[in-house]
């Protein structure tokens, strides 16, 4: 009695200090986001992307399973990432079209109900086409996100933090992708039903939060509190008019930079179609070279995605359940690059550095390649282990300095269409990485270890690309600032009624 006693104590003092600690790195995590106000929209927008994301890798960590259970190969695997990316890219731009139009909350809110729906109806075919068809459906609902998260995140934070919150918001990928690998991957080992049943039931949660939140006024003229202080916009001091100028904005008039007069808009935003605002969005040549840079760099990461188990346990000779392990410290690896290289391009911005953004993300896209060969050429998992999370490391660290530059580059009342397209563009790219992988590694290379060996290696010239083209945007991205400046201050307003 005495030894049962003292157990329950034990028992009770450890859930005791588990529950002080969970509330002493809740309070923690919201001081350092900036209030519970903001913590709660950060945490609800990078599980968003974190849903997303894990569906995607459940695939991947499910591919031995469904290849046996349903008489497929890899590029029928890859086929089933491909036609959700492939639908998800058309079905973006009518979302990027209501971003800027209804309330985007409920828009969000409503699909991610049909997210939960999508996975559980994955769970229920019967057929390899069957299946199909249920990815179909869930690409089209999943389209939302991009466009919507992005102009939330414009709307809702000021700009002089936009690559910092958008560190925190996109390390919900990174988060979703470890899921995706370890847990319901790790249940696809008994039943690949079983885990997209388990990773249908968050979404239903999540989409009442979604529900719960306010909608921000439009263009960013109203950012969230921050430590119980409003973060006001930042103003050009020879402003009447009080329009938010950015921190980037403010340094290219500082310099007096000239702004492209053939893209200064002269007309309000809203009244723009689709293919007006498409080809406008497509005229600012930093603009294109962020789609491309991004396409590249999540072509690599969605292959990595769906064949990354495999990859890992026939190159480095270990059991899956291993591999989910070292995918797990590579997540982990990249939730750092993504903090650091929202953080670095902020820092850089606020030092007077105008290129600050872009030029981290170039380095970091550089680094990536770098460091991925003797990633995929080493056979040992020991050797391997540190070039991949570095690896991973600088390939996520380049997305939030340039989410957020992009956002500095067009009209805030553009900024739902002008992310619809790069995502119809990059997603068109990622779209077709798994089944290109597949193929590749099958009717290319034959298959096996040898197959997947040398496609990831193949696969690293997109990944160099897109350095490349980033790179090249540092000579455009300051007019492109100081275009996008002129067109806000051209009597197009943030808000109210057209001027």
């Amino acid at each position: 009695m005495a030894d049962e006693s003292t157990g329950r104590r034990a028992v009770g003092v450890a859930a005791s200090a588990a529950g002080r600690l969970g509330r002493a790195g809740s309070r923690a995590l919201t001081t350092a986001l900036g209030g519970r106000e903001r913590t709660r929209v950060i945490l609800l927008l990078a599980a968003v992307l974190a849903l997303a994301s894990a569906d995607t890798a459940t695939v991947g960590a499910s591919a031995i399973q469904l290849r046996h259970d349903l008489g497929i190969n890899n590029t029928d695997v890859g086929l089933l990432v491909t036609v959700t990316s492939l639908i998800a890219a058309a079905a973006s731009l009518p979302f990027g079209v209501l971003a800027d139009r209804v309330t985007r909350t409920r828009v969000l809110g409503g699909t991610i109900v049909l997210w939960g729906a999508a996975m559980i109806w994955s769970a229920t075919a019967p057929t390899f086409g069957q299946l199909l068809i249920a990815r179909l459906f869930l690409g089209a609902v999943t389209a939302a996100a991009g466009p919507i998260v992005a102009s939330l995140v414009g709307d809702w934070f000021a700009a002089s933090e936009r690559g910092r919150i958008y560190s925190y918001v996109l390390s919900g990928e990174f988060i979703g992708a470890a899921i995706g690998f370890s847990v319901t991957g790790g249940i696809a080992t008994l039943s690949w039903r079983a885990a997209f049943v388990i990773l249908a039931l968050p979404a239903f949660v999540l989409a009442w939060l979604i529900f719960k939140l306010p909608e921000p006024a439009r263009g960013g003229t109203s950012p969230l509190l921050s430590g119980g202080v409003e973060r006001p916009p930042v103003t050009d001091p020879a402003d009447d008019d009080g329009e938010q100028t950015t921190d980037a904005q403010r340094i290219a008039r500082d310099r007096g930079l000239e702004p492209d007069p053939q893209l200064v808009l002269t007309q309000d935003p809203r009244q723009m179609g689709l293919l007006a605002a498409t080809r406008y969005v497509l005229s600012i040549k930093t603009n294109v070279a962020i789609i491309l840079a991004s396409a590249g760099g999540y072509y690599f990461l969605s292959g990595v995605q769906t064949f990354g188990v495999e990859f890992v346990t026939k190159q480095y000779g270990i059991a899956q359940a291993l591999s989910t392990l070292v995918l797990l410290v590579i997540g982990a690896a990249g939730v750092l690059g993504v903090l650091a290289g929202g953080a670095l391009g902020d820092f850089l911005l606020h030092r007077g550095y105008l290129n600050g953004r872009i030029l981290v993300s170039a380095i970091a896209a550089t680094v990536a390649v770098i460091l991925f060969v003797p990633a995929v050429f080493t056979r040992s998992p020991l050797t391997a282990l540190p070039y991949i999370s570095l690896a991973a490391f600088a390939l996520s660290a380049q997305n939030p300095p340039i989410d957020a530059a992009r956002l500095d580059i067009v009209h805030p009342l553009l900024w739902g269409r002008a992310e619809a397209i790069r995502t119809f563009l990059r997603t068109l790219a990622q779209a077709f990485a798994p089944l290109l992988f597949g193929a590749v590694s099958d009717y290319v290379f034959g298959g096996g270890r040898f197959g997947l060996q040398w496609t990831f290696a193949i696969m690293l010239l997109p990944l160099a690309a897109s350095a490349y083209f980033l790179f090249r945007a540092l000579r455009t991205y300051p007019r492109d600032v100081a275009t996008a400046s002129a067109s806000a201050r051209a009597g197009t307003g943030l808000a109210g009624e057209p001027a």
